[in-house]
C-alpha cells in the first residue's frame, strides 16, 4: 500500500543545508497498522508528508498502491496532534466539512457521518459544538472526518499528544478498535513507545537525523488487545525493551 524507496529529504534553512531523512526504506502492506517512533526531529512527520503527497523527495521514490506520489492523493485521510476544529460548526458539519470540500454527495456523507459517529461514541452529541466537548471527543471528531471519505490510508501525526494519560489510553483502546472495523491501512507517528507497540502491528524505529530505518520490529501481539492485559504480557515487555535500547532511552540501574 505505501512503499518508500531510498528517499532522501534535504531542505535550505537561512545558513546551511539540513538532511532530513537519508535513503530511507519502507514498505507498508495493505491492512497494517503501523507506528514510527524516534527521537525529535529525526523525520517522522517528514515520512508522512511524502506519503500525503505534501512534501516531495529529493532523491527516491514514494508510491501509495504502486503509483509514484506526486502530489496529494484522494486515497489519504489525515490526523493531526490538534483536531483544528472550526468552532462555529457542529460535531456533525465538522464531521461533513470534508464532504463539501471533495463535492461528495450529501446523502451519503450524511449517512457516512451518522455511522462513524456511532462507531466513535458520539452519539447525542451531533449538535454539540468544539467548546462543549473534551480534547478526547475533539480528536474522535477529527478521525471522523478523516475517515469520511473511507480513506484506504490513515496517516496520524502525534494525534493523542495533547491529551491526558487516561483519555490517551482510551483513544489507543477506541483507535485500535476502530482500525479492526474500517480495514484502513494505518501508518502513525507516536513518541509514546507503550503507545506503538499497543496499537501497530510493526514499529519503525529511526536514527536521529538524517533519519533512517534503524530498525522495522514485528509486535506479535494478539489481533484482538486487552490493554491492561497486553501491557502484562513477556512479548510486550520485549518488544518496549528492544525499542528502548534502539533508541537509548533505558535507565541506568542504581
Amino acid at each position: 500500500m505505501i512503499e518508500l524507496d531510498r528517499v532522501t529529504v534535504r531542505f535550505h534553512t537561512r545558513t546551511t543545508l539540513v538532511s532530513a531523512l537519508h535513503e530511507v526504506s519502507l514498505r507498508i502492506e495493505a491492512g497494517e497498522f503501523a507506528a514510527i517512533v524516534g527521537p525529535s526531529g529525526c523525520g517522522k512527520s517528514t515520512v508522512l508528508k511524502l506519503v500525503s503527497g505534501l512534501l516531495h523527495p529529493s532523491a527516491g521514490a514514494v508510491r501509495l498502491k504502486g503509483r509514484t506520489v506526486d502530489g496529494p492523493s484522494a486515497d489519504i485521510g489525515y490526523v493531526f496532534q490538534r483536531a483544528a476544529l472550526l468552532e462555529w460548526r457542529s460535531v456533525r458539519r465538522n464531521i461533513l466539512l470534508q464532504a463539501e470540500m471533495r463535492r461528495l454527495p450529501a446523502a451519503d456523507a450524511r449517512r457516512r457521518a451518522d455511522e462513524l459517529i456511532e462507531m466513535t461514541g458520539l452519539s447525542g452529541f451531533e449538535n454539540a459544538y468544539p467548546h462543549e466537548l473534551s480534547g478526547g471527543m475533539q480528536q474522535r471528531v477529527a478521525l471522523c472526518r478523516a475517515l469520511l471519505h473511507r480513506p484506504p490510508v490513515l496517516l496520524m501525526d502525534e494525534p493523542f499528544g495533547a491529551l491526558d494519560a487516561l483519555t490517551r489510553e482510551q483513544m489507543n483502546v477506541e483507535l485500535r478498535r476502530i482500525w479492526q472495523e474500517t480495514d484502513t491501512t494505518v501508518l502513525l507517528v507516536t513518541h509514546s513507545i507503550a503507545e506503538a507497540a499497543y496499537l501497530a502491528d510493526r514499529v519503525v524505529v529511526m536514527t536521529p537525523r538524517p533519519g533512517t530505518v534503524a530498525e522495522l520490529i514485528d509486535v506479535g501481539l494478539p489481533a484482538v488487545r486487552q490493554y491492561a492485559a497486553t501491557m502484562s504480557e513477556p512479548r510486550f515487555a520485549k518488544v518496549t525493551g528492544r525499542i528502548r535500547d534502539l533508541l537509548g532511552a533505558r535507565v541506568a540501574p542504581e
